[in-house]
């Protein structure tokens, strides 16, 4: 029986030489959304022997119109993103490992979640997590893909780890959410992302294979519906005053950040953060919410569905992050918190 990778390996700049590369290869999929769920697929089809899958979300409705691992059945039953997708993965290709890590990356955590990653696919549809991220790159010299998709359109990047530039000369500060379309404003199109993501992945199986001066250079900006495209140039002398590869400041990955409070893109709900990661007793937190709504747990995370008059679910992974559904209110979802977790 052929290889599966048969025509891949045709390719003359992968060949057997680069087919091995791929199979020894360690990637991280940082956000396993409309990006992340195409890149990883694609990766895992073309042999990459381990993917880890990083993400702190479940399935829902609205991801079903772009996020092409999923199911109709996991989002009914409100699985963890992650194991959703490496269950998928698996059954495309059972040669290679890939490991689901449902959590909420931080400064706190990002070292033993990127531990022996050859390269990182960005996701995260996150400014906060790209900048952690960018830290961690130069500061480990591990290389990642930038993308992002929003409405009609999208960009990536390749950044090697070494600056001259990073993603920071390109972005120098976190942007005001009111100066950021999201997906919550602007829609987005499936069939951009799914453009986007498997660009990334392009850029990716260049670098594990060896194929480095086939690398795009600069930020690749795309609008698939106007059929606009760009290439926005980062010439290394802009890293001079680059607080993070030039001035040698990471101010993300010293973990100074407090804890956070954010409504999460595309879907009425709240995400809190504690300053720390911590590990719960999910199933002690269940017999504890037990009076309070309909409980369900499971390894990754427990949830409630309160009674009346109550009208959220909050859902609370082992990391002591808790999603509160059915509000866009910043204080409620704290006083949900403080109340079901404490704090």
């Amino acid at each position: 029986m052929p290889s599966r990778y048969d025509r891949q390996i045709r390719l003359p700049m992968i060949g057997d030489a680069g087919q091995e590369r791929l199979a020894q290869s360690h990637v991280a999929v940082l956000g396993c959304g409309a990006l992340g769920t195409v890149a990883a697929d694609i990766l895992a089809r073309a042999g990459v022997g381990h993917l880890r899958l990083i993400d702190r979300d479940v399935v829902e409705w609205t991801n079903l119109q772009r996020q092409s691992l999923y199911t109709e059945r996991d989002a009914q039953t409100s699985r963890a993103k992650a194991d959703a997708a490496c269950e998928a993965l698996a059954l495309a290709n059972s040669e290679i490992q890939c490991e689901p890590m449902v959590a909420d990356l931080s400064a706190d955590n990002i070292g033993s979640l990127l531990e022996g990653c050859d390269l990182v696919i960005d996701a995260a549809d996150n400014f906060a997590v790209r900048f952690l991220l960018n830290d961690y790159s130069l500061e480990h010299r591990l290389p990642w893909v930038h993308g992002g998709c929003v409405g009609t359109g999208g960009q990536l990047a390749f950044f090697s780890g070494q600056g001259k530039p990073c993603f920071r000369c390109l972005v120098p500060e976190i942007p005001p959410a009111s100066a950021v379309a999201t997906c919550d404003t602007a829609g987005v199109l499936g069939s951009a992302t799914h453009t986007i993501a498997s660009l990334q992945a392009t850029e990716a199986l260049k670098w594990l294979t060896g194929n480095h001066a086939a690398i795009r250079k600069g930020v690749w900006s795309i609008d698939f519906w106007s059929n606009r495209s760009r290439v926005i140039a980062l010439p290394a002398a802009i890293s001079e005053t680059c607080l993070a590869c030039g001035l040698g400041k990471r101010d993300f990955l010293s973990g100074s950040a407090a804890g956070s409070v954010a409504v999460v893109c595309g879907r009425s709900s709240v995400q809190i953060s504690p300053p720390r990661s911590t590990s719960l007793d999910l199933n002690a937190m269940a017999e504890r919410w037990s009076a309070m709504g309909e409980v369900s747990v499971n390894r990754f995370f427990v949830r409630v569905k309160l009674r009346p008059p109550d009208a959220e679910t909050v859902t609370l992974f082992r990391d002591g992050r808790g999603l509160i559904d059915g509000t866009v209110e910043t204080g409620r979802a704290r006083t949900l918190y403080a109340k079901l977790v404490g704090g």
